[in-house]
């Protein structure tokens, strides 16, 4: 059993495979959007870097959000809630943390099944 990885980078990779399982990078929004802006940049790539992986979010199951201000949960919430299976909600944590840089405002990391 290998290990793939996508969007390698001298850092880290994007996303990485290993057996059935598959682990997202955080992901961030475009710098100078707003919280909801940012939100659904990132669940987009989320969604193609799943499908690079050859999955789904219906088989996410584990989601870490990060916030660099409590104050942004509801507006993320939004996006989050409109882009959900709501019929397969996975396990999420949710915390407010200082970002890699003063602009964004949410980050998440993804772990999702292969099945």
């Amino acid at each position: 059993m290998g290990i793939k990885r996508i969007n390698p980078g001298p850092r880290m990779s994007q996303a990485v495979v290993f057996g059935d399982m598959v682990y997202l990078s955080g992901q961030v929004g475009n710098l100078g959007d707003d919280v909801a802006a940012q939100t659904k940049t990132i669940l987009d790539n989320v969604d193609a870097l799943l499908a690079e992986a050859g999955t789904n979010k219906s088989n996410v199951l584990k989601a870490e959000i990060w916030l660099s201000d409590m104050a942004h949960f509801g507006a993320m919430n939004r996006v989050w809630d409109a882009w959900i299976d709501p019929a397969n909600p996975p396990a999420r944590a949710t915390g407010e943390s200082k970002l890699a840089a003063p602009e964004f405002f949410v980050e998440i990391m993804i772990t999702a099944a292969k099945i």
